[in-house]
Formats: structure tokens, sequence, C-alpha cells
């Protein structure tokens, strides 16, 4: 067993006057961030000062006895100075060199805030400060552990969610021995140095069809009119039916290779950089490599295992997995190609990943990353598994 924080997500019914109340939430604490963001961004440029977070505190205070912004009493406290807190982290990653810049928060993007105390569920309801008849959940799952906080959430189709976060006990998979490396792929998602290939199923080209139609449809509209905010609506739950596919799937692929491996060896590339190759960046977005490797991370570190991430310049395509042979002459349209050392022929992808598997466990045995302990987890292994690491049969 092992201590975690576990996310259970559900759909919210609430009534209309639960409704008003909830947008304004969603709206208070959207503007307390953007109005204090400007504070500080006004202060920084007149003054050359940054404004922390006890003095925007006192500031907020201040706000609600305001008759200009004593609305503000409306909402619970502890929601808003959850968004102060939020501005805070923002400037702190900033100046950290682990973020962007903070920007405004917009209405037409999902919104939502943080209930951090006093969150229960009581006869299928959410109660939390303000509502105090408490909100309908659809409960599809029993719920675990200790309810820390929760996030309400309002979506583009007009959905609202709750997230709760909650202090758990997972069970931990058993272990099976066995490493893998993954190359991520746009023709199949996943392939594993085992030759398994995990399909790409291409969401958003299988909707393109229906999402054209439904944007086609909006454009003809009128701008602010009713029906403009129908046909809006009608295209938001296109795209909501594109991402709820794709996180399912990315789930299930996830799921099936940290229950099949305790190593896992992936190559740390720059998604960012290879999103800017106009002819790939489409297609890169819908595979969606950088949460697929987000729900792997976490999962693996749930269940004590390894997890490996190579150089992203280790030329994995281009080495023959049984002599070390280098192919510089091997373009990308080359899905097979012959080793003119050995003679061996190989599948592209299938290679890749035999390679990145060989590179993970050499850094994990050598201790080069932040894996001392790899020697004894390569011993471990089993026969079948460790021939992989002079040979294949691919």
């Amino acid at each position: 067993m092992k201590i975690v924080h576990k996310t259970y997500k559900f759909r919210l019914e609430p009534n209309e006057s639960q409704q008003v109340l909830l947008d304004k939430h969603l709206g208070s604490v959207r503007w307390v961030y953007n109005h204090f963001l400007n504070e500080r961004k006004n202060e920084y440029f007149e003054n050359k000062k940054t404004l922390g977070y006890y003095h925007q505190c006192k500031t907020l205070t201040q706000l609600k006895e305001d008759n200009e912004t004593d609305w503000l009493r409306e909402i619970n406290s502890q929601s808003l100075q959850q968004s102060l807190r939020c501005l805070d982290t923002a400037y702190s990653n900033f100046f950290k060199g682990k973020a962007r810049f903070p920007r405004y928060k917009s209405k037409k993007n999902t919104n939502g805030f943080v209930v951090p105390q006093r969150v229960k569920m009581k006869n299928g309801r959410l109660c939390i400060p303000k509502f105090k008849e408490g909100i309908r959940v659809k409960v599809h799952r029993i719920i675990d552990g200790e309810i820390k906080y929760c996030t309400i959430t309002k979506t583009s189709s007009s959905k609202y969610f709750v997230s709760m976060t909650c202090k758990v006990e997972h069970e931990q998979i058993i272990k099976t021995g066995k490493a893998v490396g993954l190359d991520l792929g746009l023709k199949d998602l996943v392939i594993t140095s085992d030759g398994t290939k995990f399909p790409n199923l291409r969401y958003s080209e299988q909707c393109a069809g229906k999402l054209k139609k439904a944007q086609r449809r909006l454009s003809k509209k009128k701008k602010g009119s009713r029906n403009y905010e129908k046909q809006k609506l009608k295209v938001a739950k296109v795209h909501e039916k594109i991402i709820n596919s794709r996180k399912d799937m990315l789930h299930k692929t996830s799921n099936n290779i940290v229950n099949e491996y305790d190593i896992v060896s992936v190559e740390n590339l720059d998604i960012h950089q290879m999103m800017s190759e106009r002819m790939f960046a489409r297609s890169i977005g819908d595979a969606s490599w950088r949460r697929f490797i987000g729900f792997v991370k976490y999962k693996i570190d749930w269940n004590d295992k390894t997890m490996i991430e190579i150089s992203r310049f280790f030329p994995s395509s281009k080495t023959c997995s049984k002599c070390g042979w280098i192919n510089q002459n091997l373009e990308l349209r080359e899905r097979k190609w012959k080793c003119y050392d050995c003679g061996a022929l190989h599948d592209r992808d299938i290679n890749a990943s035999i390679n990145i598997l060989n590179e993970g466990l050499k850094v994990l045995s050598s201790g080069t990353g932040d894996y001392t302990c790899g020697g004894d987890l390569i011993n471990k292994l089993p026969m079948k598994q460790g021939a992989c690491l002079t040979s294949s049969s691919h």
C-alpha cells in the first residue's frame, strides 16, 4: 500500500439558482485573478516592486468593504484567496524559469475555482460553503479516502464538473520484472521493444467532417445572437467528444504498459519544438504525446516502478540494434532499412524502441542519471528480457 492523492471527477447537476451562484463564483475568481495581476504589473512598472500574497490579501478584504465591489461577499472567501495563491505561484514559477509570464484569464476558456476546505459528500450531494442545500452529483464510482479539497469547473459546452482530490491508500500492481522501451509515433501511437504496436486512432480526423459542418454553420450566424450561441455550443460538444475519446485511449494504453512492465524507457522529446513544424503540428497535437507521458509517469510513481528518460539527441532510429552501426543517410520516409554492416533488416520503429530500451538500461546501470540502483533492477529481469540487451529477433 502507498498513500497517494487521487482525484475523482463527477458531473454536477445544479438547479437554476445554484447555476447562477456557481457562475458568480467563476466570474469573481477570474476577476480577482485579473485585477491583482494588473495591480502587480502596474506596481512593477511604476515603482519597480513586486507585491506579495499577504499584501494583496489585505487589499482583497478592503475591496469587500467597498460599495463598488461588495458583491465579492457573496463568494466563498477561501476560493478568492486561493485565486491569489495561484497568481503568486504563477509569478514564482516565472521567476524560477519554469513557466512563462502569467496571462489574464479569459471567460471563453474552461473556468474553475478551488474550494480548499469544508468539502463533503452527503446522499449524492456536494456540500461546500455558500451551497447549504448541496449540489446534485452523478456519482458513478465509490470515493475512497479523505477528501482534501475540490475544484469546480465549467466547460465550454456549459457542463459543470467537480474534481475531488482525496488522500487514499493505493494497492500497488504486482511486479513483473520486465523492462520495455517506448518509441512514440504518428502512424502508431506507441511501439514497444517487444514488437507491440498501439494504434493512433486520430480522433480529430474521425470527427473532422462533423466539426467542419458545425463550424461552417457557426460562421453563418450573427455574433451575439441566440442562434449563434446555440451553434457555438454544438461546436464545443464536438471538441469535447474528441478530447474525451483521446483521453480514454491514452489512459487505457498507459495502464497496459504500467501493468505489464516495471522499467519503462522513453526519449525526452522536445515536443514544443516539434510542434513548430507546420507539417506535423496537427498530427502531434492529436496524438498528445505529452499527456501520454504524463499519465505513464504518475502511474509508475504510484506503483514504485522506474521510468528512464534518455537524451533526445540519441540516434535511436538510425542505430542498428544488433551491431551498433549508425545509418547517417536514413530518411524519414524509410520505414524499413537494412544494416550495411551486419545485414540485419529493421522495422524503423521497433528498432528505435529496442535502442531506447538498451540506452535506458545503460543509464540505469551506470547511475549517470537519478537511478543509482540500476544494477539490482537489471539482475531481477527475466533471462528472455535480458537477451534484448545484446541482440534482438526483430
